[in-house]
């Protein structure tokens, strides 16, 4: 496949690839190298071999993420504990310097707290095919298994999740993942009018920075200058991934840092209202 091909491929899909892979290990270094090591394999590909480039790097970045999680499993990986008291982004008081490095773990643990209930095959189906809109016959030649089965494997990880979902979002899954992904590609891409084109004629957004001494929010009104102000922090550079399966939030990580994270409102497909809180100091290092 030509380099041209390939800039373009990662320009348009390597956002929802790191975004996909981040869902099923929990971890934004593994899902961008998963992403990397998918996009090596199709720079080796011969195009003609291939219909649809996101759906065969969708089917190869499975098929990475299932290794890799049958093998942690197989170690019996496990995140380190998390002392309750760890709140770097708490906006009810000041940030405590030696709580800071906990933020990155806790919202790993938050998701896999949830993945670890399911099998290496369920979590692979449930993600694929409920959170990305797979379909079986795709999820099938990723995992191995008869299409039948995979749809058990997805109806099994969907009943666990619920179950481990006290809360769940109001926005329907589907609708959640179509406007997220046209913001972290937008993001991805520092693309002004693409950013402002999922966000509602009647958006505003509040951000918080922890600093000491802390300035006061920052707020902004109306989809351009919302849209300006999003990319001065989250643009190209910035690894933006949703956050714990079935929840309206958004993780951004510089370095593989996490160092902001965004809740978004949805209605009708469009984002009404977006609350960020960032801590310059982690992406800066």
């Amino acid at each position: 496949m030509s380099n041209d091909q390939i800039t373009q491929a990662w320009r348009r899909h390597r956002p929802y690839l790191v975004n996909l892979a981040y869902q099923m290990l929990g971890d934004v270094g593994d899902a961008e190298d998963v992403a990397q090591e998918a996009f090596l394999r199709l720079s080796r590909t011969d195009p003609a071999e291939i219909d649809d480039i996101r759906a065969w790097l969708t089917v190869v970045a499975g098929r990475l993420c299932l290794d890799q999680v049958r093998s942690a499993r197989a170690r019996y990986e496990r995140p380190d504990d998390i002392g309750s008291e760890a709140a770097a982004l708490n906006q009810s008081g000041r940030p405590d310097p030696a709580d800071r490095v906990t933020l990155d773990d806790e919202v790993r643990t938050a998701l896999l707290e949830v993945l670890r209930r399911l099998s290496p095959g369920e979590r692979v189906a449930f993600v694929l095919h409920d959170v990305f809109g797979v379909p079986f016959d795709a999820i099938a030649e990723t995992v191995g298994r008869p299409v039948g089965t995979c749809r058990q494997l997805a109806r099994r990880a969907r009943t666990k999740f619920t179950l481990a979902q006290p809360n769940p979002s109001d926005v329907p899954v589907a609708e959640h993942q179509l406007v997220t992904e046209k913001f972290i590609t937008a993001c991805a891409d520092g693309d002004l009018a693409g950013l402002a084109a999922v966000l509602d004629p009647t958006v505003w957004g509040v951000g918080t920075v922890l600093a000491d001494p802390a300035p006061p929010p920052q707020i902004n009104y109306g989809p351009h200058d919302v849209a300006v102000n999003l990319l001065r922090y989250l643009g190209p550079g910035v690894t933006v991934v949703s956050g714990p399966v079935g929840q309206p939030v958004l993780l951004a990580f510089a370095e593989r840092r996490l160092f902001a994270v965004i809740v978004l409102t949805i209605d009708g497909q469009l984002v009404t209202k977006i609350e960020a809180t960032a801590d310059p100091s982690l992406r800066s290092g």
